[in-house]
C-alpha cells in the first residue's frame, strides 16, 4: 500500500457503498468504514479495509471522508452533532458526499463545514448497483475546482464519467435531472412491454430490436432482463426513486420549471409504494402498468 495516497473514511456501506469502498481498496487506498450493520463492516474488513466503532472513530485520521447514505435526513444525522463528521474530522479534510439529497442540503452542509475548516463536494452518482460494482459510475460533482482536482483520482477508482457541474449543490441538481430522465424512461419501457405482450409479440426479440434503434437506452439495456423475467430484486429501490422524484419536482417548482410528464411519473412511483412495492427495483414500474391494464399482479 503506497503511503502517499490519502487516508479514506467511508460512512454508509449499503448496496452502493459496499462495492464502491471495495473498489477504492483495490486501487490501493486505506479505507476505514462505518455503517449501522456490523455484517457490512465485516465485509469491508474481509475486503482489506478497517472497521470503526463509530463515525467519530472512522473519520478522526481521515484525509478524505466519503458518505453514501439514503437521503438528506441521514446526511444531516451523520454530519452534525457531537458524534458527527464535522465535529470529529480534522481541519483541512475533504468531505465527499455521494448520497442523493436535496441541492439545498448540500449547500448548507458546505457552508457549515467551511466553519470547521472542512472542504465539501457533493458527488452523487448514476449507474446503480451494476455501475458501482464495475466502477463505471457517472459522478456529477458540485463544489470548488481545487477540491474537485484533489478528489478526482479517487473518484476515478469509482466511476468513468466524472464532471464538475458547478458550485455546491450543482451535483445534486444534475442527479435530480438524471432521476427524472430514468424514471420517465423506465415508465415508457414498461408501457411498451405491456403493449407488446398483450399484442402477442415475442418480447425478447422486440426488446432486442428496439434497443438497437433510436428507442435504445442504457435504461433498456440494464433493465431488459428485469422486464423479461419479472425479476425486481432491487438494484435501485422504488422507495429511493420516490424520494428522488420528490427532490426533482420540488427543486423544479423552486426555479419555475414545469415537469408535466415527470409529475405524472412521480405519482406512478408514489402509487407503487402505496401498493407495497417500495422495496422492489424501479423497473417494477412495470407492475403499475400491468395493474392499470387489468392484469393480476
Amino acid at each position: 500500500m503506497s503511503n502517499n495516497l490519502p487516508k479514506v473514511a467511508w460512512i454508509g456501506l449499503g448496496i452502493m457503498g459496499s462495492p464502491m469502498s471495495e473498489n477504492l481498496i483495490k486501487a490501493g487506498y486505506a479505507v476505514t468504514g462505518y455503517t449501522l450493520e456490523q455484517d457490512k463492516i465485516d465485509r469491508l474488513v474481509a475486503a482489506g479495509g478497517s472497521g470503526a466503532s463509530s463515525i467519530a472513530d472512522a473519520v478522526k485520521d481521515a484525509d478524505v471522508v466519503i458518505t453514501m447514505v439514503p437521503a438528506s435526513p441521514q446526511v444531516e444525522a451523520i454530519a452534525y452533532g457531537p458524534e458527527g463528521i464535522l465535529e470529529n474530522a480534522k481541519r483541512g479534510a475533504l468531505l465527499v458526499d455521494m448520497s442523493s439529497i436535496t441541492p439545498q442540503t448540500s449547500v448548507d452542509l458546505a457552508k457549515n463545514a467551511a466553519e470547521k475548516g472542512i472542504r465539501v463536494l457533493d458527488a452523487p452518482v448514476s449507474g446503480g448497483e451494476a455501475g458501482a460494482i464495475e466502477a463505471v459510475l457517472s459522478i456529477m460533482v458540485g463544489g470548488e475546482q481545487a477540491d474537485f482536482d484533489t478528489a478526482k483520482p479517487l473518484l476515478e477508482a469509482l466511476g468513468k464519467t466524472i464532471v464538475l457541474c458547478g458550485p455546491h449543490g450543482s451535483g445534486q441538481t444534475v442527479k435530480a435531472a438524471n432521476q427524472l430522465i430514468v424514471a420517465v424512461n423506465i415508465q415508457a419501457c414498461a408501457e411498451a412491454v405491456v403493449f407488446l405482450e398483450k399484442s402477442g409479440v415475442d418480447l425478447a426479440a422486440a426488446l432486442d430490436v428496439l434497443n438497437g434503434g433510436l428507442a435504445g437506452s442504457t435504461v433498456l439495456t440494464r433493465k431488459k432482463d428485469n422486464f423479461l423475467k419479472r425479476d425486481f430484486a432491487p438494484g435501485f429501490r422504488i422507495d429511493l426513486h420516490h424520494k428522488d422524484m420528490g427532490i426533482v419536482t420540488d427543486a423544479a417548482r423552486n426555479v419555475g420549471a414545469a415537469l408535466p410528464v415527470g409529475g405524472v411519473v412521480a405519482q406512478l412511483v408514489a402509487s407503487l409504494r402505496a401498493q407495497g412495492d417500495g422495496g422492489l427495483d424501479h423497473s417494477a414500474l412495470l407492475r403499475s402498468v400491468e395493474r392499470l391494464s387489468g392484469s393480476q399482479v
